[in-house]
């Protein structure tokens, strides 16, 4: 059971940037899938939800709308499209599945999260 996370790399305010999940080992539709962050010094944060099933997605009212999940179930691929890009979403991009749970409701705060290893986003001019 394996995430893999890519698509993270350098780039200018107000750019736009997808970053790609692909899991191996399991279906997405097995479980709620999701991206964290976590910049440094900070806490680790979640960011976006999608409910197994309906994908229904969810995400944190900070973002103000510039980000949204999808999945591909076909190629067991989620990603994590961001526009309108900020310093302040500088971070390292973490995904993960929630084996106790098809829905978001306790996404956040699973202890059972399987996690990717994460892709930097750096956002600077």
């Amino acid at each position: 059971v394996q995430l893999q996370a890519s698509g993270g790399g350098l780039v200018q305010p107000g750019g736009s940037l997808r970053l790609s999940c692909a899991a191996s080992g399991f279906n997405l539709d097995d479980y709620a899938m999701g991206w964290f962050r976590q910049a440094p010094g900070k806490e680790r944060e979640g960011v976006s939800c999608i409910r197994s099933s309906d994908a229904r997605t969810y995400g944190s009212d900070s973002l103000e709308g510039r980000f949204t999940i999808s999945k591909d179930n076909a190629k067991n691929t989620m990603y994590l499209q961001m526009f309108n890009l900020k310093p302040e979403d500088t971070a390292v991009y973490y995904c993960a599945a929630d084996r106790s749970s098809t829905s978001c409701e306790y996404f956040v705060s699973s202890y059972s999260l399987i996690m990717g290893q994460g892709t930097l986003v750096t956002v600077s001019s």
